[in-house]
């Protein structure tokens, strides 16, 4: 190659940087992960409840008519369950969603069998594990998005705070979906505004927002509503649900599950 070129290769790959990551796989609207808490404060029944939420919510009207309606007409998902701070498990690893027919196969599996709980409670450690698999995982999307569901604040591993403001250092934004229907075990854990508590210590990025679940009957819709909002950005015609939080933060006290942890457990892990 004559020097020139070569020369003027190196100044345009300087000028623009690295390779942008939108260019090394599939190209999809959002790659968006699922995490689902399976801590021990749930019972069976919310976990499953969870499962059959999300499965139903995926093949709905609303959101497969959203993927479909979208920039690219399709997304990436994946489904991970999640717990202590090395406590997580793929239910349903990174899958391209561009039909009816993708969404009612990801639905299956979401279905096809149901596990039990784990220990512990590790926002963080769910967020660091997450942030983690969108690195070459063969889709590159406009959007990167992880979307929390839990019914507890963080009580183990490190702090929370830490742990988003890296994953939205990267681009990344992560949504949230506090449970307060306090049905599970362990009421001691609880927090009466778990949903103030996901507002300001664990959602973040521009359109960071979060969608309390009051009542598990309201689960599937909250899920519809939430997925809409965050593979197309816009709300679904659908009454009934709390209005969606977003930041700016108001000071909550992001250490109190650590603190509730200490007061009621000490050193016992």
């Amino acid at each position: 190659m004559h020097p020139i070129v070569i020369a003027l290769s190196i100044l345009l790959a300087l000028a623009s940087g690295s390779p942008a990551r939108a260019d090394t796989g599939i190209p999809v609207d959002v790659e968006l992960v699922l995490a689902v808490d399976v801590s021990r404060s749930m019972t069976p029944r919310e976990l499953e409840i969870q499962r059959r939420g999300y499965a139903e919510a995926i093949v709905s009207d609303e959101v497969v008519n959203a993927i479909a309606g979208s920039g690219r007409g399709q997304v990436a998902l994946m489904y991970v369950e999640w717990a202590g701070t090395y406590s997580q498990r793929v239910i349903v690893d990174w899958t391209l969603i561009g039909s009816r027919a993708d969404a009612e196969a990801f639905a299956a599996k979401l279905t096809a069998e149901f596990d039990t709980a784990l220990r512990r409670t590790s926002i963080s450690g769910l967020i660091d594990y997450a942030a983690g698999r969108f690195d070459d995982n063969g889709f590159s999307g406009f959007r990167q998005v992880i979307d929390i569901s839990g019914d507890g604040p963080n009580n183990e591993g490190r702090p929370v705070e830490p742990a988003r403001d890296a994953a939205v250092a990267k681009g990344i934004i992560i949504n949230g979906l506090p449970l307060m229907t306090q049905e599970g075990m362990g009421a001691q854990w609880h927090l009466d505004d778990l949903d103030l508590y996901y507002r300001d210590c664990v959602i973040g990025g521009p359109t960071a927002f979060v969608i309390p679940v009051l009542k598990w009957e309201h689960f599937p819709r909250a899920v519809r509503r939430k997925l809409v909002l965050e593979l197309v950005g816009r709300e679904p015609t659908e009454a009934g649900l709390p209005t969606p939080l977003r930041r700016p933060a108001q000071g909550y006290d992001c250490l109190i599950g650590e603190k509730i942890w200490d007061q009621m457990m000490g050193d016992w892990y």
